[in-house]
């Protein structure tokens, strides 16, 4: 029988030595909360709560959430636009594939919704999604593991989980099939999001090394996606690395990746390899997150100033950063710089926003240290769905 977070919290806190008191000292976290855990009346404590009490212990994250941490709830009822996607997936398998597909067709299908996805046009992508995933059926199985991995992502962005899972385990066995290597690497890449947001940290780093492996090139004569995709794995096991308290891994991973992205030169990408979009605005953007898991926002900061202006990853990639810079400055207390950061991608990328559970976090955070809202926070609030 395994043991609840609190059970797993008091078990490894004497191990330490440490009584609730001492704990609550090296980590910041209030007694209170430290016994609430341990008594069974608190599981729902922030990541960065539990990571910091992690730190302090000098334990990994994933000893305390356990060998199956429990995700977040689906995103399903926040917005019923995904209901026939999620219809389309369910029904894979069950009937006869269209007849008179046309390839070359699903490949154009594709690069509208990729185009979509990346302009955060979810309501005109919700339209195309369920006829490209029965369509997609027919085609040939690497061009169905393409579609089902933009599947897959749309539904992690949504915080999907079930469906996320259905389409990328499909997307990868499709690729695997047709011994694409780098297609393969591609939904790896997809699905290690997936599991960093249900908080599976051990399972991403060991998946991603395992595949990081699998694809390294010699810099000196890969192609452009190899790079990338070798790149792009490294980011996820460091993202999984720093989350499980384990920085010294997280730097190797992240020094290979900038190495990659020297390699690349420039932000590249093709139409259906979104993950492809790859290079030193990317891993920049990256290492701002780290800091901000890492708990150092000043750090946070000053490589946010210095990711390169003048190249631009993919928007979902952009739009996390400006996330990152806004929790950055909100630790330090510049409530006011954070909150501009969430007014502006409430203008750029609103569809996008209403969907991060982080954004929501961010703006419940500053308005808590208000008295009064403007008018700004409150209809920021109504936008992005905070609840009272």
């Amino acid at each position: 029988m395994s043991l609840d977070l609190g059970e797993r919290l008091q078990s490894v806190r004497k191990r330490r030595g440490l009584s609730q008191r001492e704990l609550a000292q090296e980590s910041g976290v209030s007694l209170s909360l430290i016994r609430k855990i341990e008594q069974g009346e608190r599981d729902d404590a922030r990541m960065v709560t539990l990571r910091r009490i992690a730190v302090a212990l000098g334990c990994p994250l994933s000893a305390l959430l356990g060998p199956d941490p429990a995700p977040p709830e689906d995103g399903y009822g926040s917005d019923e636009i995904w209901a026939a996607t999620r219809d389309a997936l369910a029904a894979l398998g069950e009937g006869q594939p269209a007849e008179g597909i046309v390839e070359q067709g699903i490949e154009a299908m594709l690069v509208d919704a990729v185009r979509l996805y990346h302009h955060n046009e979810y309501e005109r992508l919700a339209k195309i999604l369920p006829r490209l995933v029965k369509d997609g059926e027919a085609a040939s199985p690497l061009m169905r593991s393409r579609v089902l991995q933009l599947v897959g992502s749309v539904m992690v962005q949504t915080r999907q989980l079930e469906p996320a899972r259905v389409a990328l385990g499909r997307s990868l066995a499709d690729a695997e099939a047709t011994g694409n290597l780098l297609d393969a690497g591609s939904a790896v890449i997809t699905l290690c999001w997936l599991m960093l947001v249900e908080r599976q940290f051990e399972d991403v780093r060991v998946l991603a090394t395992e595949w990081a492996d699998r694809v390294e090139p010699r810099l000196s004569v890969a192609t452009v996606p190899e790079v990338s995709t070798w790149g792009w794995l490294l980011l996820r096991g460091s993202a999984a690395a720093i989350r499980d308290n384990r920085p010294d891994e997280a730097d190797d991973m992240m020094r290979l990746a900038r190495a990659a992205a020297v390699a690349v030169r420039r932000e590249a990408g093709s139409y259906h390899q979104y993950w492809t979009t790859f290079g030193p605005a990317t891993v920049a953007m990256k290492r701002v997150e780290n800091a901000v898991v890492d708990d150092r926002p000043d750090l946070a900061l000053r490589l946010a100033r210095e990711v390169p202006p003048d190249l631009r990853p993919t928007s979902d990639n952009r739009n996390r950063h400006l996330l990152d810079v806004a929790s950055a400055n909100l630790e330090l207390r510049r409530y006011d710089a954070a909150f501009d950061v969430l007014v502006q991608l409430s203008r750029e990328a609103r569809p996008w926003l209403v969907e991060q559970r982080m954004a929501r976090d961010l703006l419940s955070r500053i308005i808590a240290k208000r008295r009064t809202l403007t008018a700004e926070m409150r209809e920021l609030a109504d936008i992005i769905r905070l609840e009272y």
